[in-house]
């Protein structure tokens, strides 16, 4: 049995109640994450192959055994060549000059404008050429996502750089059936909106976003933050994030009142929720991708290189988000949207994506296996949570669920924190006092852990009184 270590936030098998989602961010910040990782995870299991997530934080110190259970490290990233990934990207340096099995990278990105220009990456770009070297000691070519991160490290002398667009994409194969279901829209339509808050915030998403909503109905607005998701859940508005209250996910937007707008913990219902949509668009690259997997047209707002380079690749309707009009209606999108190209190249794609890992030697379940169909059955036969929705009731139900996580939650740091107890007092012993004083916390771990756990319970009696 071949096993291969693939790095996501979770198993796609792996159900997660909301609350511990949440708290263990299983995706890693953004959601989008976890569709580029179910999807390689799919296409990588086929007959004698077991896939095993290994977590999104880089342990190092697990590089030995790594070496003793895994024959292959596959490693999907999105942005990662951007200033803000560099710290994590010099840890996974570490482990992979660590390891001595193949590592593979299926479609990484560089992050900078639409002008393509690289100035900004100029102070990383000895973290990237370490991560790549270390790549390609151990792999035949590194994966990219499109023209502009196949430039930038050719452009730095690497030679075995190949365009393979995101696994995401390849999540159903080479059948990707994209198409209008109506001429038009109108005011029945179902429409999905997602952005970034930069885009809400300073790209001018935001009036789009607020007259569409007076247009449209049945909008929706899908978020992606970790962010996002805890403001829908908790009412936390504890992160930096909240200080965009035009974002729709905060809880004095009139769209989070309206109960229209959801962040997913699993792409599958994500996916399967956006079936229903006649059109989605928006600024974030696989808020739109999971629509165009659930086979409904979509169209992207680029805001930079690395959506602008994978929309292109793969021909996703798609316009710069620079200069657009705040009058834009989303029926402007649709109609000039254009799916003929996506539909027609995709199969060619999916040949060259299998091609790369045939010659990096992975097996993928639509050449080698069923074509995903126990993959399939699997994960019709789990029960995933729905969609995170906005927290505006107060009835029984929905209390007892939260405060139920909360006091295991305070149960397990009490636990914690007697164990952490008995180790100090037997560490007093034969320990000079001052020694004591500066390794003792000034407050008990009971109490930070407390003061923590009840942000999120303050705020859910205030929305109760409201």
């Amino acid at each position: 049995m071949k096993r291969i270590l693939l790095r996501s936030g979770k198993s796609p098998f792996d159900v997660v109640p909301v609350e511990q989602a949440l708290h263990q961010d299983v995706f890693a910040t953004n959601s989008g994450n976890l569709i580029f990782s179910d999807a390689a995870h799919k296409i990588l299991t086929t007959p004698g192959t077991e896939v095993v997530s290994n977590g999104i934080r880089t342990n190092v110190a697990a590089a030995g055994r790594i070496n003793e259970e895994f024959d292959a490290f596959v490693v999907p990233l999105a942005n990662a060549f951007r200033p803000s990934f560099e710290p994590q990207l010099r840890r996974l340096t570490q482990l992979i000059g660590k390891l001595r099995i193949p590592v593979v990278v299926p479609g990484i990105g560089a992050q900078t404008g639409l002008d393509y220009n690289p100035a900004r990456l100029k102070p990383m770009e000895p973290a990237v050429r370490e991560f790549v070297a270390a790549v390609l000691d151990r792999s035949a070519s590194i994966g990219v996502r499109g023209e502009f991160t196949e430039r930038y490290l050719k452009d730095m002398g690497f030679r075995d750089v190949e365009v393979i667009g995101c696994p995401s994409m390849f999540m159903y194969g080479k059948d990707l059936d994209v198409r209008k279901g109506s001429p038009e829209l109108g005011p029945e339509s179902r429409i999905a909106v997602n952005g970034s808050h930069s885009a809400l915030k300073s790209q001018g998403l935001d009036p789009v976003i607020r007259r569409a909503h007076t247009r449209y109905p049945y909008l929706r607005f899908i978020g992606q933050n970790l962010s996002d998701a805890r403001q829908l859940h908790w009412r936390d508005l504890s992160d930096p994030n909240a200080s965009v209250t035009a974002m729709p996910t905060h809880p004095d937007h009139p769209m989070y009142r309206e109960d229209k707008v959801r962040v997913y913990i699993d792409p599958v219902t994500w996916i399967d929720d956006l079936r229903d949509f006649d059109f989605s668009f928006g600024s974030r690259i696989h808020g739109n991708i999971a629509a165009l997997l659930a086979g409904t047209p979509a169209t992207v707002l680029c805001g930079d290189s690395r959506t602008l380079e994978l929309c292109r690749y793969f021909d996703i309707p798609h316009r710069r988000i620079k200069g657009m009009s705040r009058d834009l209606d989303p029926a402007e999108l649709y109609a000039e949207a254009d799916f003929g190209a996506l539909r027609g190249g995709h199969q060619e794609r999916f040949e060259r994506f299998t091609g790369f890992l045939d010659r990096n030697g992975l097996r993928n379940t639509f050449t080698h296996g069923d074509g995903g169909a126990a993959y399939d059955r699997r994960m019709a036969s789990l029960a995933f949570p729905a969609g995170v929705r906005p927290w505006n009731d107060a009835d029984v139900a929905s209390l007892t669920t939260r405060f139920g996580w909360l006091q295991t939650r305070i149960t397990e740091l009490s636990t914690d924190n007697a164990k952490l107890q008995r180790d100090l007092d037997r560490a007093r012993k034969g320990t000079p006092k001052a020694l004591v004083r500066a390794v003792v916390p000034q407050r008990s771990v009971y109490r930070m852990a407390r003061r923590a756990v009840g942000r999120p319970l303050r705020k859910a009696l205030q929305s109760g009184r409201q």
